[in-house]
């Protein structure tokens, strides 16, 4: 293996992680944001507000994107272990 295909080995992986993640990141953004806006319209500056909202969204965004979640990390695995086999 040489560097070009340990680099191209290492894109992957970083672009897995980022479509695995990417669903409740989003999530946990746009979330914060509503929030955020609504406490600068209601001047309510409630630290805590913030918290429950956001981990009920990302565990929703979470179970709506887990198949979406485990077909990349199983293609990125089935790749990895072809590219093993070569060997």
């Amino acid at each position: 293996m040489n560097g070009g295909e340990v680099l191209d080995l290492g894109r992957e992986a970083l672009w897995a992680t980022v479509i695995m993640c990417a669903p409740a990141m989003i999530a946990g953004l746009v979330i914060g944001l509503v929030i955020a806006f609504f406490q600068a319209l209601t001047q309510i500056q409630e630290i805590t507000l913030v918290y429950v909202p956001k981990i009920l969204v990302i565990f929703a965004a979470l179970l709506i994107f887990l198949p979406l979640m485990g077909a990349t990390l199983g293609g990125f695995s089935n790749h990895i272990f072809a590219r093993i086999a070569d060997f």
